[in-house]
């Protein structure tokens, strides 16, 4: 007969996931806020799981991993379009915003930064390194995150190429390497 102690698998699951939240905090990522409009809303959230899928195919594609409590997920999931807005390292504040830090009402924080409807009719992020439109080819809920493939329509390029960072838990920017020290 099997017996289990559920406190040990508790207390190993939660190591396991220390450990890794803990590892994952140590990777760079750039910062992007992820806009969407329609008829599901005006909606949008800062996220830092953004990544190329394909530049090859039909369209050139992208991931973006939302929690699936954001109103943002469910705003893209109806609306079936969204933007990429690549923040670039002077943005800080417009990630805070968009990540729920200062406190406002979802719904004002458009009011609050300069945006502009893009081709798809998509929110774009005025003073963004790179916008991504896309449209939601596919979506996928997996554990606390909806995985969402979007097929880039256009991309709008600022003059700056510096993107904001996030690692080791807290905001960074690049800086040049020099491999001869």
């Amino acid at each position: 007969m099997w017996s289990w102690n559920v406190s040990s698998i508790w207390d190993e699951l939660m190591d396991l996931r220390t450990a890794f939240v803990e590892g994952m905090s140590r990777a760079a990522t750039f910062v992007a806020v992820v806009t969407t409009d329609g008829p599901g809303g005006r909606a949008g959230v800062t996220i830092s799981s953004l990544t190329s899928v394909s530049a090859d195919g039909d369209q050139p594609s992208l991931l973006a991993c939302i929690h699936h409590l954001s109103p943002a997920a469910a705003a893209i999931m109806k609306n079936r379009a969204f933007t990429a807005n690549l923040l670039a390292e002077d943005q800080q504040p417009l990630s805070d915003l968009f990540a729920g830090r200062g406190g406002e009402d979802r719904g004002a924080r458009f009011d609050r930064v300069n945006w502009q409807p893009g081709a798809l009719g998509q929110p774009l992020l005025q003073g963004a390194t790179v916008t991504f439109e896309c449209r939601l080819a596919t979506s996928l809920l997996w554990e606390s995150h909806h995985i969402m493939v979007g097929r880039v329509a256009q991309v709008t390029l600022a003059e700056t190429p510096h993107a904001l960072l996030y690692g080791q838990r807290g905001y960074r920017r690049a800086v040049g390497f020099n491999p001869e020290g």
